[in-house]
């Protein structure tokens, strides 16, 4: 049996692809023959240094051999390639839909980390006084061998992931507005 292990926002199929790798809430671990699934939480989305790096980790002793995420720093695509679990970024909508995008070869493994160290660290996660609301890192920090096409296609994506962020601060002001 096959496992597939997709970043999450939430347990099940049908929760969103989390665009970060070691700071993401769950995993959703799938059998792509059968969908049958597990969900695991991140224990490590909180630490404060080394998070893909123990994320890694964890997934590879857990025998999965592909990780569908937006996407994965150096150091976390160091420790998978190590544990020879396959890399794929730029997965994003349903875990549902990534697993069938990957099984259609519409996802394809990375030769290399799709950006870099740090990326995910402010987006979102914070426990400050900016209560973790505000835009999250931008990086530039892509590899310079990142075609246009390439970072076109993360830029997108990373404006998709933003705007759903915005959905959700926007939701979230408006039932707080309703309790007041």
């Amino acid at each position: 049996m096959m496992k597939i292990a997709v970043s999450a926002t939430a347990p099940g199929l049908d929760a969103e692809v989390d665009p970060r790798f070691g700071r993401c809430q769950h995993f959703v671990i799938v059998d792509p023959e059968s969908m049958e699934f597990e969900t695991l939480d991140n224990s490590s989305a909180m630490a404060s240094g080394g998070a893909g790096i123990s994320t890694a980790q964890t997934l590879a002793e857990k025998g999965v051999e592909v990780v569908l995420t937006g996407n994965c720093g150096p150091n976390a695509y160091q420790t998978l390639s190590a544990g020879e679990v396959q890399v794929v970024t730029g997965a994003s909508g349903r875990i549902r839909d990534a697993i069938e995008a990957y099984k259609s070869g519409k996802l394809q493994p990375n030769a290399q980390p799709s950006v870099g160290s740090h990326y995910g660290v402010g987006m979102g996660g914070g426990r400050g006084m900016g209560r973790g609301m505000g835009p999250g890192t931008i990086s530039r920090a892509a590899p310079e061998t990142t075609t246009t096409d390439q970072e076109i296609e993360a830029l997108r994506f990373q404006t998709e992931s933003m705007a759903k962020q915005l959905d959700d601060i926007q939701r979230r002001i408006a039932e707080l507005c309703r309790k007041t």
